[in-house]
């Protein structure tokens, strides 16, 4: 039989992404915005394509500038862009990006969001049978037609034999009831193969109390949830996942393979400029890796390298890390 087209297929957000270019000062003194390319999936889609390999991406646009802003980069950038529907009752999605001392305040406007309407039809043009590997986010589950079309295209990129990841991608703004949230992550985990998610991803996919939930203000996507993280952790393994993997920010990450050790693997010291878009750079640097038939440690390493290489720099795909570069950063930070 002949080899997939793309090695790496992922479905969900997209946007214009607007990162303020007065770092470090509060979000009412922004003077002016830099635009980007953002959205988890497709952040981890060009991630994946500068490190090598072939990627196509599923979401979808408005008929309007921003869409033609998202299509024009991808493009330049080689991600196939033939399966992205142009939605013209929607619009693209945006987003906007401060850049303070220790946080990054953001403000979605996804109303009527372009990307949230992919339906069944769009998952059925989509090249999942031809791909090698599906990737999906969390916020493609907060409400329909999207919840409904993310869960046929897992059903159908498993059914086809792909290796199936899961980027829990917590948007608690995105959701009517942070609990909500939850009960999406554990219906479709029994589908997944490898999981990512940060600590409070993880804790927030067990939550059943809002009063473990904190949010404040500019940070209601960056949510506090309290917890016993080992529980949660073999709470969502027990349901299907070979694979559950930790991100931990600048202290690396930890792989929990199913019935095995946990397998840590450390991260890169780095001067931190922007956080954003760190977890995906890692997605794509550990998706690199599995798909090269590497071990959980050194795929793990591949994504924290890539993962501290984007912390330096003002935005998230637009400045992911190209192979070369992400390999020889580990080199000069002690190899594998």
């Amino acid at each position: 039989m002949p080899s997939p087209q793309f090695d790496l297929l992922t479905m969900g957000r997209s946007s214009i992404d607007l990162y303020a270019n007065d770092i470090g000062v509060p979000f009412v003194d922004i003077r002016s915005f830099a635009a980007y390319v953002g959205g988890s999936p497709t952040n981890i889609a060009v991630g994946a394509r500068r490190l090598g390999l072939r990627t196509a991406l599923l979401t979808a646009v408005g008929e309007d500038p921003v869409g033609d802003f998202i299509l024009h980069f991808l493009n330049q950038e080689g991600v196939d862009t033939r399966y992205i529907p142009r939605k013209t009752s929607a619009r693209s999605s945006a987003v906007l990006l401060g850049i303070e001392k220790e946080r990054v305040p953001l403000v979605f406007y996804r109303n009527n969001a372009a990307d949230i309407q992919l339906t069944i039809d769009d998952v059925l043009a989509a090249p999942i049978a031809n791909s090698r590997a599906f990737e999906f986010a969390g916020t493609n589950l907060s409400r329909d037609p999207s919840r409904t079309a993310t869960i046929f295209a897992v059903e159908q990129a498993r059914a086809a034999g792909l290796c199936v990841f899961f980027d829990l991608d917590l948007r608690a703004d995105q959701w009517h009831d942070p609990r909500a949230f939850g009960v999406a992550v554990r219906a479709i985990l029994p589908l997944v193969d490898i999981a990512f998610g940060t600590e409070e991803e993880i804790l927030a996919a067990m939550l059943t109390d809002p009063a473990q939930l904190t949010i404040s203000g500019s940070q209601i996507s960056a949510p506090q949830v309290t917890g016993n993280l080992d529980e949660a952790i073999q709470a969502l393994l027990a349901l299907g996942p070979q694979a559950l993997v930790v991100k931990r920010g600048a202290q690396g990450c930890a792989v929990y393979p199913k019935n095995a050790p946990p397998v840590e693997a450390p991260g890169f010291p780095v001067e931190v400029l922007n956080v954003l878009g760190a977890g995906d750079a890692f997605a794509s640097g550990f998706i690199y890796g599995v798909l090269k038939g590497w071990d959980w440690y050194k795929s793990a390493r591949m994504g924290n390298a890539c993962g501290a290489i984007v912390v330096t720099r003002h935005g998230c795909a637009n400045f992911m890390a190209y192979e070369e570069e992400a390999l020889q950063f580990v080199q000069r930070h002690g190899g594998w």
